[in-house]
């Protein structure tokens, strides 16, 4: 059935939209730019495309459904604007930027299981419960009832967007006994509104998690535009209010806002007139470190395209080569990541650690594939890797990988900063053990069999869960390779005292 629902679904649906426009325009219809949740994947887009083709139509482009709310409004300049949407099955808000003509999405965040549905369903099962108290009859279990009933609760719902109360009638939906029951019952907005507040709540969690995510407060919000049917609910739009602090902008039609959009941006496209509609990374993107941690590279809701480098090194002496593990997530430990893929860069000079100078390179383009690329500055030795979209980064699986990740946040940052101390603890024991062997003929032996001591002691803590004393014993041998670097013989000292 999945397997249906996805390409198959999409094919039939564009195909039946493409003949509904030519019925229309009395025309033959060929382009199209088409709008798609900002929740959606790469992958999911590449397949919106590719139905898009099978069903005969130039997929311009696909932008993202806020981006397409703005394209439909006037008179909107350079700014910060939020975009609500709230529709039939699901909610999503949107912090876009505006400037230069350029729109990107700051941020975004949103519930799947959050629309028109759910506030129909609140309103049918307290109707079901008014018919049971009122006609002493319990249609819970009558299908055909529950539809004509919930068609009913569509309709009030929409006309108390307008009115202050309507009358939810129904002849004949069901039977007591021998007896029609024909339900007549009077809904007022306040008693709607009293049944959805907690459905309405909780959107005002997203709208200020999206503001912390944009790194945005409210007083920099210039414009706040709703969209979807459900966004015509006045207590949405006072809640709306209340969360910007400023009026909702409310000329556009919100049914039609992100179709209208959509074919404006087609007009722009077709008549050369760029417009950069750039998504987001829903992750971020790293590498793995020879300790283990994640060393992000791009970091999430960045705009695309996007580009960033690095500059990394080796992590042993003489390496000739380097296994690049690129991650994708929010852990900041690299087992609990997505592994990407991985990149074999070799013609590293024979050097000791830490010597050469590898530039390491992310670059994300307008599609969302990912090219990682890594250079050795002295020898020019370069390899790269292009990473195209799985289709794993789905809106649930982004919501469960950062969920996760803030669940596990305070234990991974402890194991990341063991890993780390650790790691400096093997690198100052490498140090240590080089000098001494560039020294040993010349310091003396007490010396050396001192510094032998320490070093064995911060060896023997390596394993250790106890972070501080781990610390305290590299901190003892640098202070033991210090004596050692610093160390003089006696007639040194004084032939210098004699200068002096």
């Amino acid at each position: 059935m999945n397997n249906f629902l996805q390409p198959k679904f999409m094919l039939l649906i564009l195909g039946k939209m493409k003949k509904v426009a030519e019925t229309c325009l009395v025309q033959s219809v060929s382009k199209a730019v088409i709008a798609a949740p900002v929740c959606f994947s790469d992958a999911q887009k590449k397949e919106i495309e590719s139905a898009g083709k099978i069903a005969g139509l130039d997929v311009l482009g696909i932008v993202d459904e806020p981006i397409a709310a703005v394209l439909c409004c006037k008179n909107i300049n350079n700014g910060v604007i939020a975009v609500f949407n709230l529709g039939g099955s699901t909610f999503d808000v949107s912090i876009l930027e505006i400037s230069n003509r350029v729109i990107k999405v700051k941020a975004r965040s949103g519930d799947l299981f959050l629309g028109g549905e759910d506030f129909d369903h609140v309103l049918v099962e307290y109707l079901v419960e008014e018919i049971r108290r009122v006609y002493s009859v319990d249609i819970s279990g009558d299908r055909t009832a529950m539809m004509r009933l919930k068609e009913a609760a569509e309709k009030a719902k929409v006309k108390l967007s307008s009115s202050l109360q309507a009358l939810i009638h129904v002849r004949y939906l069901t039977v007591c006994g021998l007896d029609p029951v024909h339900a007549n019952i009077t809904l007022s907005r306040s008693k709607f509104e009293e049944l959805v507040e907690c459905l309405i709540e909780r959107t005002r969690i997203h709208c200020k998690n999206c503001l912390k995510d944009a790194s945005i407060s409210v007083e920099e919000i210039d414009e706040v535009i709703l969209i979807g049917g459900m966004s015509r609910v006045p207590r949405v739009q006072q809640i709306v209010g209340e969360i910007f602090k400023k009026s909702p902008r409310i000329e556009v039609n919100p049914d039609e806002a992100v179709a209208v959009g959509a074919a404006l941006q087609g007009a722009l496209i077709i008549e050369d007139q760029s417009r950069l509609l750039p998504g987001m990374t829903p992750l971020s993107l790293g590498i793995e470190t020879s300790e283990g941690s994640f060393m992000r590279i791009i970091n999430r809701n960045s705009m695309i395209p996007s580009k960033a480098s690095r500059n990394i090194s080796t992590s042993c002496d003489n390496q000739g080569h380097a296994c690049i593990r690129i991650l994708q997530g929010e852990h900041e430990i690299a087992s609990g990541n997505k592994l990407l893929g991985e990149l074999m860069l070799t013609g590293i000079p024979p050097v000791p650690q830490g010597v050469p100078c590898i530039e390491l390179t992310f670059d994300v383009d307008n599609d969302g594939t990912l090219t990682v690329s890594a250079k050795v500055k002295d020898t020019g030795k370069e390899k790269a890797i292009t990473i195209r979209s799985s289709g794993n980064t789905s809106e649930d699986l982004v919501k469960m990988m950062v969920k996760e990740a803030i669940l596990c946040g305070r234990r991974n940052m402890e194991k990341s900063i063991l890993t780390r101390i650790r790691s400096m603890a093997k690198v100052r024991i490498n140090r240590i053990e080089k000098i001494l062997n560039m020294k040993r003929k010349v310091i003396p032996e007490e010396l050396l069999v001192e510094t032998h001591h320490v070093l064995i002691d911060l060896k023997n803590v390596l394993d250790s869960e106890d972070v501080f004393l781990v610390k305290s014993k590299i901190d003892a041998a640098e202070s033991a390779e210090l004596d050692v670097l610093w160390w003089k013989p006696d007639d040194e000292y004084s032939d210098e005292s004699d200068e002096s």
